[in-house]
């Protein structure tokens, strides 16, 4: 067999070689995929730092701001002296229990819980509230309250009344909130209100014998401000 160069398949035996250079270099990059191959490693979840997700959207969490007037000052030395004749007593834990009582009171109005009210209310502001809503039960209608951001609560102002029955204390508090508030009549149309958003401001009073076991914090008043 001749074997010179003139007769030997020279350019077959390069294309061979070009081809599997090629071919091991396709593998090196690609790898083999034969086979089942494994599933993908799951990316982890992020952190929910906005809040808890409902309906695919975060639910904003924020905060209420409290807004209690400094040392320094008439209403601070007034809290001070709270402070003095009842050592439970602190403007945070106050403000901490208005915003739980104005969430009561407010959802106990619209749904007639006289009994709920008896106990957040002083007895003349609970007749007021009792017969507001006999009112408007005689009348057929509904009313709709329901807050959806308190914003903030601020004490305003601080009174205290030597009693024979020992010191009286009244709290004003300055209340900002985002609410729903409609009053419909029989047929379901609008009285007064919106089913909009609404931002209001409200001043209520709380009351309470200072030193004297049993008693609490009371609405004594509530105005619009």
């Amino acid at each position: 067999m001749d074997f010179s160069f003139g007769h030997f398949p020279v350019d077959l035996i390069l294309f061979a070689l070009v081809a599997a250079f090629l071919a091991l270099r396709l593998r090196s990059v690609l790898g083999k995929r034969v086979g089942i191959q494994p599933a993908p490693m799951p990316v982890p979840p992020r952190p929910d730092a906005a809040g808890k997700v409902i309906d695919g959207k975060a639910e904003q969490v924020e905060a209420v701001a409290y807004d209690i007037p400094g040392q320094g000052t008439r209403v601070g030395q007034l809290l001070l002296d709270v402070q003095r004749q009842d050592s439970t007593f602190t403007p945070q834990q106050f403000l901490a229990g208005v915003q739980t009582s104005f969430q009561q009171v407010v959802k106990a109005f619209a749904e007639g819980d006289r009994a709920t009210l008896q106990t957040r209310l002083t007895p003349a502001v609970y007749a007021s509230f009792e017969a507001a809503m006999d009112a408007r039960d005689a009348a057929g209608e509904k009313q709709r309250s329901e807050i959806k951001t308190i914003r903030s609560l601020a004490i305003e102002d601080v009174r205290l009344v030597t009693l024979d029955v020992g010191t009286g204390a009244s709290i004003d508090v300055r209340i900002v909130s985002d609410q729903i508030s409609l009053l419909t009549d029989a047929q379901g149309q609008p009285v007064t209100g919106t089913d909009a958003v609404t931002e209001f401001s409200d001043l209520w009073t709380f009351e309470r014998l200072l030193g004297v076991n049993g008693s609490s914090w009371r609405l004594a008043s509530a105005r619009s401000a």
